[in-house]
């Protein structure tokens, strides 16, 4: 026997949707199953694209380029530790641990900065230069798209 559809608990499912931004929603109750799913009408400005996961990128800046950060000497280099991947920035291992890295402290080649969450995979984030973090320019658990500035390091 099939239970009948509540039109107000459906109309909610899709009031739930909107709220959340789910682009796919399944329930399955008592032998009822409900699969909703939204078609976008444009299309998505994120494109999904393979991305190696451990290779944060780096940018050099010279003073021929506009500074994000303020340095002592514009003449100084500054590399910047990227986002491989959309996630979710976390700065500590977990919400009692301190901080990998402070503003001011030296990072060696290959030391774990960050953690970024990505389809609840922790995924940990290494700079790829020795020198002192400089600036941190993403707030915990904010979310980063990839190739997004994470940290500004000064090399040593």
């Amino acid at each position: 026997m099939r239970s009948k559809i509540d039109y107000k608990e459906l109309r909610k499912l899709l009031d739930l949707m909107d709220e959340k931004n789910l682009s796919q929603f399944e329930l399955e109750v008592e032998g009822l199953k409900i699969m909703l799913s939204r078609v976008q009408s444009q299309p998505s400005s994120q494109t999904i694209t393979p991305m190696p996961i451990q290779t944060p990128q780096i940018e050099e800046l010279t003073k021929e380029t506009p500074s994000e950060t303020t340095l002592e000497k514009p003449s100084d280099s500054v590399y910047y530790i990227r986002s491989p991947m959309v996630g979710t920035f976390y700065r500590a291992p977990d919400p009692s641990s301190p901080p990998f890295v402070e503003v001011g402290e030296p990072v060696k080649k290959n030391q774990i900065v960050s953690i970024i969450e990505a389809m609840k995979l922790m995924n940990e984030i290494e700079s790829d230069v020795d020198g002192i973090i400089e600036e941190i320019l993403v707030e915990n658990g904010k979310p980063v798209e990839y190739g997004q500035k994470l940290f500004a390091v000064k090399p040593s």
